[in-house]
């Protein structure tokens, strides 16, 4: 499985981005993908996770109503909808595949991306 993050960048608070995340290879039983961030000086966080299958999601409370995750099954992508940020959502996100389960927790995900910057100020 490779993970290839895009659409990082910098942008003001109160303003949008859109993370895209192109997924190739065999991604057999991995029936999760989340995205995950990790700012200088922390431990990586999960900000949201969806069941490709059926489409089911699950976002931190510190994101809920801001950040969005989606994903395109045709096209083999995942995305986050990132509106309304905030200089606290500065941070390297990361794209990830898993087979455990549904949560934000990094250890349920085996496959990682190399990440895409995001700067808010």
């Amino acid at each position: 499985v490779q993970l290839v993050e895009s659409g990082g960048g910098s942008v003001q608070a109160g303003g949008s981005l859109r993370l895209s995340c192109a997924v190739s290879g065999y991604i057999y039983s991995n029936y999760y993908m989340g995205w995950f961030r990790q700012a200088p000086g922390k431990e990586r966080e999960g900000v949201a996770a969806i069941d490709v299958r059926f489409g089911s999601t699950t976002h931190a409370d510190s994101v809920k109503g801001r950040l969005t995750i989606s994903k395109d099954n045709t096209n083999n992508a995942l995305y986050l909808q990132m509106s309304s940020l905030k200089p606290e959502d500065t941070a390297m996100y990361y794209c990830a595949a898993g087979n455990i389960g549904l949560g934000l927790d990094p250890a349920y995900f085996g496959y990682w991306g190399q990440g895409t910057q995001v700067t808010v100020s």
